[in-house]
């Protein structure tokens, strides 16, 4: 083989090596390898949903109950479901699982946080919920009560820790305020908080957040990085909601989320691209999509789009507006989108105020997403994103460096 052959295989070869995909190991799938054995003897409950899944798509619920070393005696279902039955913001009814036959205790509708009846025969209940690391997102509540029953209870919670969709590294949005705290918004952190469900559990209960320390354990994860995106853990996406279908959605959550709590604008829920939108039935959606792109917000693009809603706000009505395309995610501020959208439709549409279509509950709704009515009394001075910036950002920094502390990876 003369040399320049050598020289082309080399290379070939690194490029091979580089590009092979990391295998990341959730922690069903640590705990599994382990064959079980943290929960060996214990009465085991698990707070799950479809979520909870290893690499080939078994549920944890039925790897626990079939394994022979443990002794799974109850379910807990969070919103949607344990096995994904309920749809958004429906209650959720205690039941027995027609699989297993276990009784299901529901954390999902006028009791959210375990009693002493639901928990009294068990040692451990695991978490194993695929989450999407924004705090309005109520599943990292459900986790939070949950340790705060057990350590009322002297109960153990295990944490089967999964990778964060946003990254370990992004953290934005100002800390929630006294008065404010909510199912929504039920601990003092940023609205994207940069950690791992295990991550942010161990902050909780090492920080006092609760106020009562429970006895934690978390099954780390092997492989996954902090700069990781989604795609780069080769791991399955499991809806985690009936509008968050696919790892696009949960990404585009935060950057719609709180303006969808106006109920004045469509952000896609209801059509084929879930909190990617901005629009409404008054919208010119070039006009919009040409102010947006003059602002040159960092990492992002606009697209005017027409469409209908099939379901949802505004169903069979056409609306105007557009698409969010992130194109360099290390640079946009995914929050910070929604309040240049609305600045923008002020401008076009001075007439058309948002937060008094939607009503009194909308803009209660929208404060509670924020964790402070600061946000919009100081946003609505002059529908200016300047003009809360220094509010919206006030936070992310130190609390970045606060919780570094508790970065596992």
């Amino acid at each position: 083989m003369n040399w320049c052959r050598r020289v082309f295989v080399i290379i070939s070869f690194v490029f091979f090596v580089l590009n092979i995909q990391a295998e990341v190991l959730t922690g069903i799938e640590v705990l599994k390898r382990s064959d079980y054995k943290l929960l060996e003897g214990k009465r085991v409950g698990l707070l799950t949903n479809p979520t909870g899944i290893d690499k080939d798509f078994n549920l944890t619920v039925d790897l626990l109950f079939n394994a022979p070393n443990v002794n799974l005696v109850a379910l807990y279902a969070p919103e949607h479901g344990g096995r994904g039955d309920a749809y958004a913001g429906a209650r959720v009814s205690d039941t027995n699982d027609a699989k297993t036959g276990l009784p299901v205790y529901s954390l999902h509708g006028k009791v959210k946080k375990p009693t002493a009846e639901m928990l009294k025969n068990v040692d451990v209940v695991v978490y194993d919920i695929q989450d999407i690391g924004c705090r309005s997102y109520t599943f990292i509540s459900t986790l939070g009560l949950l340790m705060q029953a057990a350590a009322e209870f002297d109960k153990e919670v295990v944490v089967l820790d999964r990778p964060n969709p946003l990254g370990g590294l992004k953290v934005e949005g100002p800390l929630v305020e006294k008065g404010f705290f909510t199912f929504v918004s039920q601990y003092a952190i940023p609205y994207i908080y940069g950690l791992t469900s295990g991550e942010l559990a161990t902050m909780i209960n090492e920080e006092d957040m609760n106020g009562k320390q429970c006895k934690l354990t978390v099954v780390k994860m092997d492989g996954w990085q902090r700069n990781m995106n989604f795609g780069d853990t080769g791991l399955p996406w499991v809806l985690t909601s009936p509008h968050i279908p696919q790892v696009s959605s949960a990404i585009a959550y935060p950057m719609s989320g709180i303006v969808g709590e106006l109920d004045a604008i469509s952000i896609g829920v209801g059509y084929t691209l879930p909190f990617e939108l901005f629009a409404a039935e008054w919208v010119n959606a070039d006009s919009l999509a040409i102010s947006l792109n003059s602002l040159n917000l960092p990492g992002v693009k606009f697209r005017p789009i027409s469409y209908k809603p099939f379901y949802k706000k505004g169903n069979g009505k056409l609306h105007n507006g557009v698409q969010v395309h992130i194109v360099d995610y290390e640079k946009v501020n995914l929050t910070e989108i929604q309040f240049y959208v609305l600045q923008e439709m002020h401008v076009l549409y001075p007439d058309k105020d948002p937060f008094l279509l939607g009503g009194l509950k909308s803009y209660k709704s929208f404060d509670s997403v924020c964790g402070s009515d600061q946000v919009r009394k100081l946003f609505t001075k002059r529908f200016c994103f300047s003009d809360v910036e220094e509010f919206w950002r006030k936070d992310a920094v130190s609390f970045k460096e606060k919780s570094q502390k508790y970065w596992m990876y």
